[in-house]
C-alpha cells in the first residue's frame, strides 16, 4: 500500500506541473495579445488625431483653391504678398 501512495503522489505531481506549465503558457500568450491590443489602441488614437488634422488642412487648402479661382483675389494677393504692381501704380507698404 505504501507504493500506491507514492504512485499517486508522483501522478499528482506530474499532473500539477503539467497544469502549471499550461497555465503559465496561457497567461504569457494572453499578456502578449493584451499588449498588442494596447499598442493598437494607442496607434488608432494617434492616427485618428493625424487624420483630423489632415482634414482641417484639406479644408483650408480647398478654401484657398476656391479663392485663387477669383481673378480679383489673385490680383490682391499678388499685390500684398509679392508687392506686385500694375503700370502707373505705386505700392506703399505699412507694417
Amino acid at each position: 500500500m505504501a507504493r500506491t501512495g507514492k504512485k499517486e503522489r508522483r501522478r499528482l505531481l506530474i499532473i500539477s506541473l503539467t497544469v502549471i506549465v499550461l497555465l503559465v503558457s496561457l497567461f504569457a500568450s494572453m499578456y502578449s495579445s493584451f499588449m498588442q491590443i494596447i499598442d493598437n489602441h494607442k496607434q488608432t488614437v494617434a492616427l485618428t488625431a493625424e487624420y483630423e488634422a489632415l482634414l482641417e488642412e484639406e479644408k483650408a487648402l480647398s478654401s484657398e483653391v476656391t479663392k485663387m479661382q477669383d481673378p480679383n483675389y489673385v490680383a490682391r494677393y499678388a499685390k500684398e504678398k509679392y508687392l506686385y504692381s500694375e503700370d502707373n501704380e505705386i505700392i506703399i507698404r505699412i507694417d
